[in-house]
């Protein structure tokens, strides 16, 4: 991946993958705003739509986004959930909270690895003798800060995990 020159403006943060990478959360009643992204054979096709329009419900009321945390979840080939992380709950959007534990892995290369990725988190869950409920995804930079910033890192989360 080749970067960007640096007069481009990034519209994501530097994310730093030692704070998530092989690490476990507790969270309980962590709140989110949830909303739903078309994909085809899961890949997105209204992701940037549906993120500016949460993005405005949270500037609108003076809400926060933890972190830029926004965990996707495939419930199918042809929908996505996202989970945006906000500090309150938040009028006019679907609302919902994630408690639990939650172990983190976090990979680094093109998207179209996500397969191999989610196979190899899986494999990582079963070595450590824990079965997870639900995986999420978070796509911590657009492809655009990606590239300016020279990597792509996705971090999974295995929700409730259990021995």
């Amino acid at each position: 991946m080749t970067k960007q020159n640096n007069t481009t403006p990034p519209c994501c943060p530097e994310f730093d993958p030692t704070n998530w990478d092989d690490k476990t959360f507790e969270w309980d009643n962590k709140k989110f705003i949830k909303a739903s992204v078309r994909t085809l054979f899961y890949m997105p096709l209204n992701f940037s739509s549906v993120m500016k329009r949460l993005n405005e419900i949270v500037m609108k009321v003076g809400a926060a986004v933890h972190d830029w945390l926004c965990l996707s979840h495939h419930t199918s080939k042809w929908n996505m959930d996202v989970y945006l992380s906000v500090d309150k709950e938040i009028e006019g959007a679907e609302n919902t909270t994630l408690s639990g534990n939650f172990y983190t892995k976090v990979y680094e290369g093109p998207f179209k690895e996500a397969g191999n990725w989610h196979k190899d988190f899986e494999n990582t869950l079963k070595n450590m003798g824990h079965k997870s409920a639900k995986i999420f995804m978070w796509y911590t930079t657009c492809p655009k800060c990606a590239k300016k910033y020279g990597k792509n890192y996705v971090a999974f989360f295995s929700n409730q995990f259990v021995k």
